[in-house]
């Protein structure tokens, strides 16, 4: 009788109970049913089960009992090495698979308003172009533990500098006093001073930057009486929307509100002082890690986009008369 295609001693490929070969794979490893049952996470009784269903399947025996132990018979001993063969082969491709869908992730840590704010509007492109890769964004102020997260790289904002790590600007900051339109017309209809503006205004600090009131007011040399803050936030994004609602003047970062100011949502409060211009936007990561194909090109990406952004942020502003300077020294 011819066999038929796809069986094996008369059995059907198909019909081969994959899950009693892993039940007798096991038990002939551990040479023990109770060992078995323990490694699997069922019962012995099952175990033995699924090992006489495949006994009687294949129509031979496979184990003979010695001394309180289970001894592999000849017809035993072959099923067995094929069995561990192709689970090994099995488990190696598991492994490769996890491996490659690990080397797809790319994990990236950033602040929470610039994530929101400014990579947020963005990174639907890279994704576009990169639609095999996995994207995880982690928002959070805290900077990456490198040796001990498993993170790609950082968007940090500061003043760089950080020692051991590869360090990439991104972009400089543009930092100015920043009100909605309505506020202004009410600070002006009590002086047109810009100086007496101030002291008749809501300061709203954003606790988290790099150049706070104190800081901006000794650079221009404005001294304020009472410097008080009636409202402060740890979010640049929540004291832009206060001073978008014309709740007060924000001091922050037109990086993050420029369409608000391009749609004129925004204004700077006096084009007499000067936006503060300084490089704040950083990647940073371990050396090793900008070996990493994905990483090289993400941060030829954002740099792409950084500076089609700055180019457009500097048109904006001096389009409404406002002109840059630098700090003289690094703030703090």
């Amino acid at each position: 009788m011819r066999q038929a295609r796809g069986s094996v001693g008369g059995v059907a490929v198909r019909d081969i109970n994959i899950k009693a070969i892993e039940y007798f794979e096991s038990v002939a490893r551990l040479g023990s049913v109770t060992a078995s049952a323990q490694e699997l996470g069922v019962t012995p009784s099952a175990v033995s089960q699924q090992v006489r269903q495949l006994e009687t399947q294949f129509g031979v025996r496979l184990f003979r009992r010695e001394r309180r132990r289970l001894i592999l018979t000849q017809d035993g001993e072959i099923l067995f090495q094929t069995a561990s063969q192709a689970f090994g082969a099995l488990r190696n491709a598991r492994s490769a698979i996890t491996r490659q869908r690990d080397l797809r992730n790319l994990i990236m840590r950033v602040s929470p308003s610039f994530g929101v704010r400014w990579l947020g509007p963005r990174i639907g492109t890279f994704l576009a172009e990169n639609p095999e890769w996995n994207i995880r964004v982690d928002a959070t102020q805290d900077f990456t533990a490198f040796e001990t997260e498993t993170v790609d790289f950082d968007l940090r904002y500061g003043l760089g500098g950080w020692p051991g790590l590869s360090v990439t600007r991104i972009m400089n900051d543009l930092v100015m006093p920043m009100c909605s339109p309505g506020y202004l017309a009410r600070l002006r209809a009590l002086s047109d001073d810009p100086i007496r503006q101030l002291r008749h205004a809501n300061l709203i600090d954003s606790v988290k930057t790099i150049f706070r009131w104190d800081l901006w007011l000794a650079l221009n040399r404005v001294e304020l009486p009472d410097l008080v803050y009636p409202m402060a936030f740890d979010r640049s994004s929540m004291s832009l929307e206060l001073a978008r609602q014309g709740m007060g003047i924000a001091l922050d970062s037109v990086n993050l509100c420029l369409p608000d100011i391009r749609e004129g949502r925004l204004v700077p409060m006096s084009t007499a002082f000067p936006v503060v211009d300084f490089p704040a936007y950083w990647l940073t990561c371990p050396q090793r890690h900008m070996t990493r194909r994905i990483v090289a090109r993400f941060t030829d990406w954002i740099l792409a986009e950084a500076g089609l952004h700055e180019t457009e942020a500097r048109r904006v502003l001096a389009g409404l008369g406002c002109s840059f300077r630098q700090p003289p020294v690094e703030p703090g």
